[in-house]
Order: C-alpha cells, then sequence, then structure tokens
C-alpha cells in the first residue's frame, strides 16, 4: 500500500472514532484542514463518498461505515503490537487511563495507588471522575471501576474494595422540624437530596431492602446534585436527607453531626470492581495497577 492511502485511512479512522475532525486532529497533532483534505483524497482514489457532515454532525456513509468497520482492527492490532514491544523494557511504563464515579475515585482508586505510583514513576494514571457508565471500549479507557452487579459478562473484572452500605443521614437541625423515618415510605414526607445520574438524565433512586423485600423509591426535595460531595454538604447544612455510601459520613454521625435513619432497611452490596477488556495482551503497567487495586481481605 502507498504510504499516501496509508496515512489516509489512518486520518479517517481517527476522525470517525472521534466523531470529529478537530478531535481527531489535536489527538493527531495536525490540523483540522489536513485532516480534511487526507479524507478527501482518501475519497477521490476509492470514487465513493466515506463521510455526511454539517456544522453539527458528521457521520458514516454506507460505504465509510464498511470502510472503518472492517480497518480498525487491523490499525488495534498494530497499536497492541507496538504496546507489547514497548513493554519489554525493563520498567512498567505508559498512560493507563480509568473511568469511575466520585466515591470510589476518593475511597479506592486514591488510597491505593497514591502508594504505589511511587514505586514506579514511569506509570501515568489519569482518572476521569462521572457516573455515565461509560463503554471504555469506544471511550478509549483502559480500565473502569463499578459495582459487581455492574459489570459487563465479556469483561475481565477484579474486586477492588469491600461489600458497600448505604447510610440515610440528617442533622440535628432538620430532624428538630421532622420525624425520624421509620420506613422508606415515610420519605415521602421528607425533604431528600438527590443525585442525577447523567445517564437519560435520570434521578438516582433510593434502594432498600429487609427481611427479604425490596423497595426502591423515588424520592423529592429542593436540592439535586451530580456529585456525593455536594450532597454530604447539603445534608450538613440541614436542607434534608443524604443517601450515601456511609464511609463517607462516619466521621460526622460520630460527631454528631449528622443523624443516622433507616439503618436497618440498608443491607451490604456488592462493592467496587476494576474491569477491563479480554484483550490477547494487557501491559504491564495495567498490571502494576491492577494488583495495587486487587482486594485483599
Amino acid at each position: 500500500m502507498a504510504r499516501e492511502s496509508f496515512n489516509d485511512i489512518l486520518a479517517f479512522v481517527h476522525v470517525v472514532r472521534e466523531g470529529s475532525f478537530t478531535r481527531a486532529a489535536a489527538l493527531l497533532g495536525v490540523t483540522p484542514s489536513a485532516l480534511s483534505h487526507a479524507v478527501r483524497a482518501l475519497e477521490a482514489r476509492l470514487g465513493v463518498r466515506l463521510l455526511t457532515h454539517t456544522t453539527r454532525r458528521l457521520s458514516t456513509t454506507e460505504e465509510g461505515e464498511r470502510l472503518f468497520v472492517n480497518v480498525l482492527p487491523h490499525f488495534e492490532g498494530i497499536d497492541a503490537e507496538l504496546a507489547a514491544v514497548e513493554e519489554l523494557r525493563d520498567k512498567p511504563a505508559g498512560t493507563i487511563r480509568i473511568t469511575s464515579a466520585e466515591h470510589a475515585a476518593n475511597s479506592v482508586l486514591w488510597p491505593k495507588l497514591s502508594k504505589v505510583l511511587h514505586e514506579h514513576p514511569d506509570i501515568n494514571v489519569e482518572v476521569s471522575v462521572d457516573y455515565a457508565l461509560s463503554d471504555i471500549v469506544s471511550q478509549r479507557y483502559d480500565a473502569g471501576v463499578r459495582l459487581g452487579n455492574q459489570v459487563a459478562k465479556d469483561m475481565i473484572a477484579v474486586r477492588i474494595g469491600p461489600d458497600l452500605r448505604i447510610a440515610v443521614v440528617g442533622s440535628p437541625g432538620y430532624f428538630a422540624q421532622r420525624p425520624v423515618p421509620a420506613t422508606p415510605h415515610d420519605l415521602a414526607g421528607h425533604n431528600c437530596i438527590n443525585l442525577r445520574l447523567p445517564t437519560h438524565g435520570g434521578l438516582l433512586p433510593w434502594d432498600f431492602a429487609k427481611d427479604g423485600q425490596e423497595v426502591k423509591f423515588r424520592v423529592g426535595g429542593q436540592w439535586t446534585f451530580n456529585n456525593s460531595s455536594s450532597i454530604v454538604k447539603a445534608a450538613l447544612a440541614g436542607y434534608g436527607l443524604a443517601f450515601v455510601p456511609e464511609d463517607m459520613v462516619l466521621e460526622h454521625i460520630d460527631a454528631g453531626r449528622l443523624i443516622r435513619v433507616l439503618d436497618d432497611w440498608c443491607d451490604p452490596y456488592p462493592g467496587y470492581h476494576l474491569y477491563y477488556p479480554n484483550r490477547r495482551q494487557s501491559s504491564r503497567a495495567l498490571g502494576v495497577i491492577v494488583e495495587a487495586l486487587r482486594h485483599r481481605d
């Protein structure tokens, strides 16, 4: 294959994968106009249109989709082999990108990885905090963190934390004005602080279980946040009840700043797992991260 054709196909693959000439250009270190020229040159040689794009949207034609689907595995195979050769060096090295919810990042990733990275200065870790349950393959993450019951069956999963429990808490000032709820159904009369999830714009339901009875509640209140830290702050300020992992509020409970309720309705649930694709080869750097995070009773 002529070098020009190879470079033009590579440009086309990056544009489709990133969904944008601008993002692909930044990734490759070239200008968007250079990528646009490369794709047009490829279309001219093939005699077909590969992309359709407007000011708001870029998509592949039928021919473009077929080309992308068939050549992408070859480029990924080249990347994998280059990574494998790099791994022959004496020390594990490279950047490991991980997507994780805020609580897992703070309670598991940071305390464990901040210790081991001192011993591996050539490993870089990039943690992206979100609640979107991102597709780590399409978003090009090396690994993700989810609760044990949320990991897809086709992924390798490694337990990195103990089972978790939720705590429902409110401030003494809040309960001075309202009665303590005895059952989840009593939450209908309370001001509850919600967590908004990016998936479908929904709110996190409050799940409870007791004696085999499971209850899923949609609560309402004045405040909604997209992170748990802000929810805890609002609860401390007396704005309502918070539904958060218990380790985020145990210190406040012990100090009397928050009061725990519905404790007997909060059963343990599967803890965090690190998951990643079942590739033929995984990097030595990822292996170091996995072993550092692995949960040991």
